[in-house]
C-alpha cells in the first residue's frame, strides 16, 4: 500500500529519472483503471514530463499540457523498467518514454544524484502502473477538462503531513477542529494528507498514545508530542526507504515497523505483548504497556 513515505521516494526517483523525457507510447492494459478516454490517453503522446511529485496519497505527473494523477490505494504499485522487458501480470498502464539530454533536472532530490538505478539518458524507459485488483485509479486530466479526482476536491485534503508550512502552531490550530479517536484523526486526509493505516499505528506508538484515545482528552503537551512523532516517524521512514526501495520501486518494505501487523510480538520499547485488533475493518496494532 504506497503511502506517504513510499510515494515520497517514488516521486523523487521518477522525477529524477523521467523529467525532460517525452512520452512515445501509452497503453491501457486494464482500461477500468483509467479515468479518461482513449483519445485523452493517446493525447499524452509527444508531451514532455515536466515534474513528478506527490500530493498526500497521490502521485502527480505534470506534462507540457496535461496532468496525470494516480491514486494507488491498497494494491497499486509502480515500476521503472528498461525497454523490451515484458510487462508483469496485473499491469494496468504502460507508458514508454524516449531519451533526454542534459541529465536529471536541476531540482532533482539530492539523494537521487548519480544513482545507479537511473536509466541511461539516451535510452527508452518504460513506466508501469500495476494493480491486479484495479482498486487504484489513474486520472487523465487534459488541459481544459474539468474532471474530479476523489480525495483532491475542496475541503478533502488538508496540508501534507511533511509540508514545512505545517508548523507546530498550525498543527495545534487544526487539531482543535477535528474530534474523534486519534487513529481516525491521523487517517483523516482532511486533517493532514498522506498518513495511512500502517503509519498511523507507528506514529501513535512513537507518541505513546493509544489509538482509541479521544482527541479531546489530549493535554497540550500530548498534542505537541503527536506532532513531533508524526514528523519524526515519517521522515525516518522516508530516509530508510530511499536506501532500501530502489531500483525495485514496487517493493513494499515493512519490516521496520514497530507495531503495525505485529500482534503478539514484544513491543520494541517496553517488551509487553503488542495487541492487534480489526477496528473499523482496518488492522490496528498498539502496545497496552506503553501507549496511554
Amino acid at each position: 500500500m504506497p503511502k506517504l513515505p513510499n510515494l515520497d521516494v517514488i516521486a523523487d526517483a521518477f522525477h529524477a529519472a523521467l523529467a525532460g523525457r517525452s512520452i512515445q507510447a501509452a497503453a491501457a492494459l486494464m482500461p477500468l483503471t483509467i479515468r479518461g478516454t482513449p483519445a485523452e490517453l493517446e493525447g499524452l503522446i509527444g508531451q514532455r514530463v515536466l515534474q513528478v511529485g506527490r500530493a498526500g496519497k497521490f502521485l502527480v505527473v505534470r506534462l507540457d499540457r496535461d496532468r496525470v494523477v494516480v491514486n494507488p490505494m491498497l494494491t497499486g504499485r509502480f515500476q521503472l523498467a528498461g525497454h523490451g522487458e515484458k510487462a508483469p501480470s496485473g499491469t494496468a498502464l504502460e507508458v514508454a518514454l524516449g531519451g533526454r539530454s542534459g541529465g536529471s533536472p536541476a531540482d532533482a532530490a539530492p539523494w537521487t544524484h548519480g544513482a545507479a538505478w537511473l536509466p541511461p539518458e539516451g535510452g527508452r524507459v518504460m513506466v508501469r502502473y500495476r494493480d491486479p485488483t484495479q482498486m487504484g485509479k489513474v486520472y487523465l486530466l487534459p488541459a481544459g477538462v474539468d474532471r474530479a479526482v476523489p480525495g483532491m476536491g475542496p475541503g478533502e485534503m488538508g496540508p501534507d503531513a511533511l509540508d514545512p508550512a505545517l508548523t507546530l502552531e498550525a498543527w495545534r490550530i487544526r487539531i482543535r477542529r477535528h474530534p474523534g479517536e486519534l487513529k481516525n484523526l491521523l487517517r483523516n486526509q482532511a486533517f493532514v494528507a498522506g498518513i495511512g493505516n500502517a503509519y498511523s499505528d507507528e506514529i501513535l506508538h512513537a507518541a505513546r498514545l493509544g489509538p482509541f484515545r479521544k482527541r479531546s482528552s489530549l493535554a497540550p503537551e500530548e498534542v505537541d508530542e503527536l506532532y513531533a512523532a508524526t514528523r519524526a516517524t515519517l521522515e525516518a521512514s522516508v530516509r530508510l526507504l530511499r536506501e532500501r526501495v530502489p531500483p525495485t520501486f514496487e517493493k513494499q518494505v515493512r519490516d521496520h515497523l514497530a507495531v503495525h501487523n505485529r500482534g503478539g510480538e514484544p513491543c520494541p520499547r517496553c517488551g509487553a505483548r503488542i495487541t492487534q485488533v480489526a477496528a473499523g475493518g482496518y488492522p490496528t496494532g498498539y502496545c497496552r504497556g506503553c501507549q496511554r
